[in-house]
């Protein structure tokens, strides 16, 4: 049972992702157009997201030689044909979500130093911005994101200071952060992202068009909306 909480409070949006899942970057655009969309409400409702991490192959080798076609089809035993039309099927998305994927380019590897960033960057206050570098950096770009010297190079462009995170990179400071992420995944069931919790409340799972989150946002600030009028207990 929830506790009773200020109705004024901004709406949590918590999001399980890894950098590395194309539709997590997919999902994430599609949260901002739904973002977007309620902005221009009367009322519109507040909130605040936050970033969880999860490893998708936490199995995977920082450098993996191959294209993304051949760790699909090698690492993960799929047929070649099938890989190519997943990853056309995925571009295509992309496109229409306003991304530009080239997974020709896309440099495969392991992407628990990226989530230990991402920690780090939060701490600093642009957890949001070091998301989007890191997921446009592997995804459009074609960055290694798995090695702590290219990650400090893209810490940087988004105003990290590069000492402080190669510090915290190294020292693995942050690692004990992603593993409660992961470890509260578990706790709620997750066990594919994006997945998406609603001021703990609902459970969005996968790459949800805008709607999707208008829909739930309005919701929920209507109803705040109603607590606040109504009479307080005595």
């Amino acid at each position: 049972m929830r506790l009773d909480r200020d109705v004024t409070e901004p709406i949590s949006i918590d999001i399980w992702s890894d950098i590395a899942c194309p539709w997590c970057y997919i999902g994430k655009r599609n949260l901002e157009k739904g973002l977007e969309a309620v902005a221009g409400d009367e009322d519109a409702p507040q909130v605040n997201i936050t970033f969880h991490s999860f490893e998708l192959s936490p199995d995977t080798p920082v450098d993996f030689h191959g294209d993304e076609i051949d760790f699909l089809a090698g690492h993960k035993g799929m047929p070649r044909a099938q890989v190519e039309q997943m990853l056309s099927h995925v571009t295509g998305v992309a496109q229409n979500a306003g991304l530009e994927y080239r997974f020709d380019l896309l440099q495969h590897t392991n992407t628990v130093k990226a989530h230990e960033l991402l920690h780090h960057a939060k701490a600093e206050g642009l957890q949001h911005e070091m998301e989007e570098r890191l997921m446009s950096a592997y995804f459009t770009e074609g960055k290694h994101v798995g090695r702590v010297d290219d990650l400090v190079e893209l810490a940087v462009e988004v105003g990290l200071d590069a000492d402080a995170t190669r510090r915290a990179l190294e020292s693995a400071q942050y690692l004990p952060a992603v593993r409660q992420d992961q470890a509260q995944a578990q706790a709620y069931g997750i066990q594919g992202v994006p997945f998406f919790v609603i001021d703990g409340q609902y459970g969005i799972s996968g790459a949800q068009p805008p709607a999707a989150f208008e829909n739930v946002l309005r919701d929920l600030w209507a109803k705040r909306g109603e607590d606040e009028s109504e009479p307080a207990a005595v």
